[in-house]
């Protein structure tokens, strides 16, 4: 062989063999982003190395963003959304590039442990805010256990989520068995409830809360009339209002979300019904109203956030927030913003121990899991081995002609 052709052959082989280095320099190839509805961050980067490069850290939302939930749902979103936006600049200085990820659960189980098994496999989700729906949440939270993602949820009530022993787990908010007793004794005790009618939507929610509150009820001595279950989604429940309109109960109490309640709040007053109604967190929105009409007003709520607005601090948080977002924090924006603050001291603590690298989601579960009485504008936190927290509260809430009054904290 030539001297000529041999030079032209090591050329051509040293060109392959560079081609082959460079094909996979990146490693594995990051996991694809099949996320339900949301923004469009990507899920490339890595999990570990230097904090100089401006990579990308995103934290999650999981909430139904569209159908009949979406209102409250959305609010969660742009919760944690208005806690990132304020500490963008913070991580910027660390040399991260702190984004919202959120993704539309729909209030399904099957989309939420979809959208989880998603989240787990991209490596720059570092932490999830979420859920609203107990039962979306419970099945989502083996796949977070399973990746050592930490969730911090601001409204899921139901007692089993915190049971089963997951330390990805958390809530700032209360439990049912705190909400349900709670409702219960202030229906007896102030309003002077002394028979009621228990309808519930079958939901882990609100088939669970009606639990608490029906055994709360009969160790008071109050009268259960009636115990039924309605389907989610249907547009008349006359089957199960004839029912409990007939019994003549002081009060009717539903466990479930606001377009059941809304409807059947409707319902039973066209149908003549003049007792009292009251019902959980789930149906604290103003679209109940909308539903409802006139027929929503008087209708009492238990709630698992107190109102923004009652303090000055509050009300200068809601400006800002409404001016930075666009729009008016809904029911759980404030509890949406703690839970997201929750997870981003975590992840500045770890970064930190980390010498400034990116962490592991094993560290900053570590330290969100380790939390203690972070004080928020809103709600004091400190996490039990169970990820409960140990300063919930359970507030009064009144339904008005324009949206809900406050009453107060239950003691």
């Amino acid at each position: 062989m030539s001297q000529k052709k041999l030079t032209t052959v090591l050329a051509s082989m040293l060109l392959l063999s560079m081609s082959l280095v460079g094909c996979n320099s990146q490693g594995t190839a990051p996991a694809q982003n099949n996320q339900s509805g949301g923004n469009t961050a990507s899920s490339g980067g890595s999990s570990s190395g230097g904090g100089g490069g401006g990579e990308k850290i995103l934290i999650a939302t999981q909430s139904p963003l569209s159908g009949s939930q979406s209102a409250i749902g959305d609010a969660i979103k742009t919760g944690a959304g208005f806690a990132i936006e304020k500490r963008k600049e913070e991580f910027k200085q660390l040399g991260f590039d702190l984004q919202l990820f959120p993704q539309d659960d729909q209030a399904d189980p099957k989309i939420g442990v979809s959208n989880a098994e998603m989240l787990v496999a991209n490596p720059d989700v570092l932490g999830v805010v979420g859920h609203f729906n107990t039962g979306v949440a419970i099945p989502s939270s083996v796949k977070y256990e399973t990746g050592s993602l930490v969730m911090v949820s601001p409204a899921n009530s139901g007692v089993t989520l915190t049971e089963e022993g997951k330390k990805t787990v958390h809530r700032i908010c209360a439990r049912d068995d705190a909400q349900g007793p709670k409702g219960a004794k202030y229906a007896k005790e102030v309003l002077g409830v002394k028979s009621v009618f228990l309808i519930h939507d079958k939901t882990a929610y609100g088939q669970g809360l009606v639990d608490q509150v029906k055994a709360q009820f009969e160790k008071d001595g109050v009268q259960v009339l009636g115990y039924e279950g309605v389907n989610q989604g249907e547009k008349d429940y006359n089957f199960v209002v004839n029912t409990a309109v007939a019994s003549k109960p002081d009060m009717i109490y539903f466990g479930g979300i606001y377009p059941e309640a809304g409807i059947i709040v409707k319902q039973a007053r066209e149908k003549g019904y003049t007792g009292m109604f009251m019902g959980g967190d789930g149906i604290d929105s103003p679209d109940l109203i909308k539903i409802a009409g006139a027929a929503a007003e008087g209708v009492y709520l238990t709630a698992l956030a107190g109102d923004a607005k009652q303090s000055e601090e509050g009300r200068k948080w809601a400006e800002e927030y409404e001016k930075v977002m666009g729009k008016k924090p809904g029911t759980y924006s404030d509890y949406a913003y703690e839970s997201a603050n929750v997870i981003l001291d975590g992840l500045a603590a770890a970064i930190k121990e980390n010498g400034g690298k990116k962490p592991t989601r094993e560290q900053v579960l570590e330290k969100v899991h380790s939390t203690k009485d972070y004080q928020g504008k809103f709600v004091k936190v400190t996490f039990d081995e169970k990820g409960d927290n140990e300063f919930a509260d359970v507030f009064m809430y009144k339904f008005e002609k324009e949206g809900t009054k406050f009453i107060g904290k239950i003691e």
